[in-house]
């Protein structure tokens, strides 16, 4: 198992952990051109303060990496992107990018979302290992059965305990191991948005701005954060599939209810798509479950 040590905007720690309420955050980049790809899902990423505070100071469960738009990444994580409104994230970002981008415009950044996030008290924060170099710019890779790795881990073990921190007993009281992140709402947006190729999952809509991650079996319901619990769907159909004027049957049709002309006595457009085939991810493991199908079907779904 590895772990990556990442330069902490000092700024954006101090926010998040004298708040301590997150369930998750986004760790974000300012360059916008390269995506993460350090980690693997389950492995740790760890939060060291700018020289000369050496210290590794907290860290979280790696979820996902993405390059989105900033309102966008705003949008999913809010306060969780460690600062206090969109105008702020952006005039963050800009301060360490290197070419001139308007304050304005919704520029792309870097995006490695987190979840189960925590944060030391000073006194358990972890001194960086001698290998460390003052050179490094955004951080390094170690592995945690091989040192110094297996030191930083330790180490780790120990301040979480003498920390009492609730979360990540995986970590606390065993070897080396991937962790099965908790998604929160956030993460599941993204999740949901990069897995559908960024289109519409009905209609094959590639605008963005207009795309929204729908929970097939809704979370306040009992249903999860998961990816084969959510369509990306256009705006106006999220709407209409969260009230059961639309649903997708267990073989992955769109079905219009006829209430929609009944109650409205309109709807040609949406009709239009009746019978139409779903879009699913490429990975199969992330295409909407047939349980939860269902459960749209019986449930939610005015028939």
């Amino acid at each position: 198992m590895k772990a990556y040590v990442g330069i902490t905007d000092t700024d954006w720690f101090d926010l998040l952990r004298n708040r301590q309420d997150f369930a998750e955050v986004n760790f974000w980049q300012p360059g916008g051109s390269r995506q993460f790809r350090a980690l693997s899902v389950g492995e740790l990423f760890l939060f060291k303060l700018h020289a000369p505070q050496n210290f590794i100071v907290g860290g979280g469960v790696f979820v996902h990496s993405s390059l989105l738009p900033i309102s966008l990444a705003w949008a999913s994580f809010g306060a969780g992107n460690g600062v206090t409104s969109l105008e702020e994230m952006r005039r963050r970002v800009l301060k360490y990018r290197r070419t001139v981008t308007p304050e304005y415009r919704d520029f792309t950044v870097g995006c490695i979302l987190l979840t189960q996030p925590f944060f030391l008290p000073e006194e358990r924060w972890i001194p960086m290992p001698s290998n460390w170099s003052g050179n490094i710019v955004q951080g390094k890779s170690y592995d945690l059965t091989s040192e110094p790795g297996a030191t930083i881990y330790r180490k780790l073990q120990s301040a979480l305990q003498a920390s009492q921190v609730r979360e990540l007993d995986e970590v606390k009281y065993g070897a080396p191991t991937t962790i099965r992140p908790r998604l929160g709402q956030g993460a599941f947006r993204i999740l949901v948005t990069d897995a559908y190729d960024r289109q519409c999952s009905v209609t094959s809509e590639p605008i963005l701005p207009i795309l929204e991650a729908a929970h097939i079996h809704p979370y306040a319901a009992g249903g999860e954060h998961a990816l084969n619990n959510g369509l990306l769907l256009r705006s106006d159909l999220h709407t209409l599939y969260d009230r059961g004027y639309l649903t997708v049957t267990e073989n992955r049709h769109l079905e219009v209810s006829s209430r929609l002309r009944e109650e409205f006595n309109n709807g040609h457009q949406f009709y239009a798509l009746h019978g139409k085939m779903l879009r699913v991810p490429k990975n199969p493991a992330y295409a909407p479950s047939v349980e939860n199908l269902r459960w749209h079907n019986e449930n939610i779904y005015l028939g």
